[in-house]
């Protein structure tokens, strides 16, 4: 079992930077791990992901160039570095593991298996 601590969220005004921090029980370096996001009334949506070898999944276009994944293995956490925030960024992230370990190249929701709870991401105009 995995468990997930996200922390780092809050408000703040549109072009202003947030970094988000998950904690995992678990080592990160064996499973590829994921940013995820859900907006009020749309679905949850795929941020990045980091793979158990280090390579970064492709970002969206919604926010290429202004997040950065990226971890500590030291410190089993996992990190999302948000700059240039915008509005259409408010979402509650959640951080994700997957459900095996040294396996999957994806950024598929369904190769995760293990949540956290969520931290809350507010941008203001």
């Amino acid at each position: 079992q995995v468990q997930l601590l996200e922390s780092g969220g809050g408000s703040v005004q549109a072009g202003e930077s947030l970094r988000l921090s998950c904690t995992s029980s678990a080592l990160l370096r064996v499973r590829n791990m994921g940013w995820f996001r859900q907006a009020p009334g749309k679905e949850r949506e795929a941020v990045s992901c980091l793979t158990w070898r280090g390579d970064s999944t492709d970002y969206p276009d919604s926010v290429k160039g202004r997040f950065t994944i990226s971890r500590d293995n030291g410190k089993n956490t996992l990190y999302l570095k948000m700059a240039s925030l915008k509005p259409e960024d408010t979402a509650m992230y959640y951080c994700a593991a997957a459900s095996s370990t040294y396996g999957g190249t994806t950024c598929a929701e369904r190769e995760f298996g293990f949540w956290g709870l969520g931290t809350q991401v507010t941008v203001s105009s």
